[in-house]
């Protein structure tokens, strides 16, 4: 890991978690995939994808980045009149959109880079989204209605954000072909502690968990487009859509999300893990997907044993473990590695299986896991979360989602995967 820290947004490296200050929880997000329709097991019922889009579209945005080397997956989005581009990483593991504001302390950004805060702008306590942002001390709002809505948000390794909550437009072209500029909440960040500033190029987070506050909830709300979120990821960028457009009819498995009352975050209830196609001792993982970090963590127990079935099973073979100062565990080879397809005959398919299952599984092939670094080495992209200040949680980060398109379906309560190129069709 070297000095990396985790989220998407600042490190290549990044792997971790979006939580909220007060919050009762830390919960995070998780992802799936599958092909075709597998048969239902017990006390899962397969939904269909909803064939009819009652709202206007859907948004369709091009994303940008990588898993490696550069670390994270994001977007540019219009905000303002006239609108400015701010570069924002792609979070389902959060639940709202904030940016770096003008006369920001610690801020990544030059000043003008960042966003310009106007005197009307302001999301005040009674605006009943003001709830949505987790306000710090939800006391002072009750006692004083009018004064301005803030928010705070920590991050695992201590990274933070605080500031106001205002609202502005989001100038978004539909796939209709329609222009539209609803004014969306968003949180106005004065003050940044602890962010890395090689990540300066990004200008805040797209949350996009379950929470009311969310761009997608949003536009829901405002008829826009269905509060489903798809996103797709390759080793070139990729795309992000909201809306029942880009739901795939076929070759897509769904399963029902896990409802909670103490998080807003994706998640599909406890899991097992697969090795090479047969069951594993590691049963019962807390997993829950997250977007915004880039690798897949497990906790100290997990993490160890699976590490452990994959050094015996590479025994023999002509590999030498290492570090090369990227990742903390590492192989040479004879000769440097140039591709994924170069050590396909030394490691094995994993999979998280769900529901007592094996046919509700996120298939993890080499790509999803592995890492060909610079140096030429095979690196594991499945790290400790207990290193990251999680000890119970198990995340699957942006590394497991690539070539997949998940579907976060917020309307019908579900989280569907299925193969995908991921190259974008528009924009």
């Amino acid at each position: 890991m070297a000095d990396q820290k985790l989220k998407g947004r600042r490190t290549m490296v990044n792997l971790l978690i979006f939580q909220v200050v007060l919050s009762a929880s830390l919960h995070v997000c998780f992802a799936e995939i599958g092909h075709g329709q597998p048969p239902t097991p017990r006390n899962i019922s397969t939904v269909h994808p909803t064939d009819v889009n009652t709202f206007g579209s859907s948004v369709y945005l091009p994303v940008s980045g990588n898993v490696y080397p550069t670390g994270s997956y994001s977007v540019t989005v219009g905000i303002g009149n006239p609108p400015k581009p701010f570069q924002l990483d792609i979070d389902t593991g959060s639940d709202f959109a904030w940016v770096q504001c003008d006369l920001c302390q610690g801020c990544t950004l030059p000043p003008d880079r960042r966003y310009k805060l106007g005197k009307n702008k302001y999301v005040l306590c009674k605006d009943p989204i003001c709830a949505e942002f987790h306000t710090p001390d939800p006391s002072q709002c009750s006692k004083n209605p009018k004064q301005k809505c803030s928010f705070k948000v920590e991050y695992a390794d201590h990274a933070s954000a605080s500031g106001v909550v205002v609202s502005d437009g989001f100038p978004l072209r539909l796939v209709n072909g329609s222009v539209f500029q609803p004014g969306l909440a968003f949180g106005c960040a004065y003050t940044l502690k602890n962010f890395n500033p090689s990540s300066a190029g990004n200008a805040g987070i797209l949350g996009l968990g379950r929470s009311k506050a969310s761009i997608s909830a949003q536009l829901s709300s405002m008829g826009v487009s269905q509060n489903i979120i798809g996103h797709c990821f390759n080793d070139k960028g990729g795309f992000l859509s909201f809306g029942a457009d880009f739901v795939p009819k076929l070759r897509m498995t769904w399963a029902p999300m896990l409802r909670s009352s103490s998080d807003n975050y994706y998640s599909l209830g406890p899991a097992d893990l697969f090795f090479y196609n047969k069951p594993t001792d590691i049963k019962g993982l807390n997993v829950i997907f997250d977007s915004g970090s880039t690798y897949t963590c497990l906790n100290s127990g997990a993490y160890g044993s699976i590490l452990d079935l994959i050094r015996k099973d590479l025994i023999g073979k002509p590999l030498h473990e290492m570090n090369d100062g990227a990742f903390p565990i590492c192989w040479k080879g004879r000769e440097p590695f140039k591709s994924i397809r170069d050590v396909q005959n030394y490691f094995r398919i994993l999979a998280f299986s769900f529901f007592g299952s094996s046919n509700i599984q996120l298939q993890l092939p080499l790509e999803a896991y592995l890492i060909i670094t610079e140096q030429g080495n095979v690196c594991l992209g499945i790290l400790n979360c207990a290193n990251y200040g999680l000890r119970t949680l198990n995340v699957v980060g942006a590394i497991s989602m690539q070539g997949k398109m998940m579907i976060f379906d917020n309307e019908n309560q579900r989280i569907g995967w299925g193969s995908s190129d991921c190259i974008p069709k528009f924009g």
